[in-house]
């Protein structure tokens, strides 16, 4: 009798984790049909338009954080201002693409020559936190639009990519850094499983 129940409390998590799967990617506009028997294809980021936590826009948050860094020690906001940028190249981007590649049969990196250009827009960042006694998850959401790389406006499709959590098993991501890279290999593995999916 217990394991009946425990086969089926797997099986309604496997259920829960394939359907949160299949959410977390969508269709918004347009037709991925032109990525069809594609091999590569040529991959940007975008961070230009993207509220943080309760604020509006990157910037506001990066001000309020740098000044109260500042504040508890000199030049501690600076560092941490430059270690919130570097951290896209150094951890997300590497991230998402090693996800990506793990559940889609498509090579995205750094293809200028190839047709289509995926760009990553981030539209939200939910850095989270953890304070030993209490936690919250990292959260990105965005959009992956599909355009032709020498004609950035012909839009080909756009792709919702929502709720992409940022965990790390154990719970020891005291590191803002690490818990949005996790997020970001959320947003990589839905983006390409979706794809590999809509293109067979």
């Amino acid at each position: 009798m217990h394991f009946i129940k425990t086969s089926i409390a797997v099986t309604a998590l496997l259920i829960v984790s394939t359907t949160a799967d299949a959410q977390r990617a969508r269709l918004l506009d347009g037709s991925l049909d032109a990525l069809k028997g594609a091999k590569k294809i040529n991959v940007q980021f975008d961070y230009s338009k993207m509220g943080v936590g309760k604020f509006e826009t990157e910037d506001e948050y990066i001000s309020k954080k740098k000044e109260d860094y500042n504040k508890k020690e000199s030049g501690k906001g600076d560092d941490w201002a430059r270690a919130w940028k570097a951290d896209r190249k150094n951890r997300f981007e590497p991230q998402f693409k090693e996800l990506f590649a793990k559940y889609c049969d498509i090579n995205i990196g750094d293809y200028p020559t190839e047709k289509y250009t995926i760009i990553f827009k981030t539209t939200y960042t939910e850095p989270g936190f953890n304070v030993y006694i209490t936690r919250k998850n990292a959260e990105i959401d965005g959009e992956a639009w599909v355009v032709e790389t020498a004609n950035p406006n012909n839009v080909i499709a756009k792709i919702s990519v929502q709720n992409c959590p940022g965990r790390t098993f154990g719970g020891n991501d005291y590191d803002t850094g690490e818990r949005i890279q996790e997020a970001y290999a959320t947003a990589g593995k839905g983006l390409g499983k979706f794809l590999d999916k809509e293109l067979k």
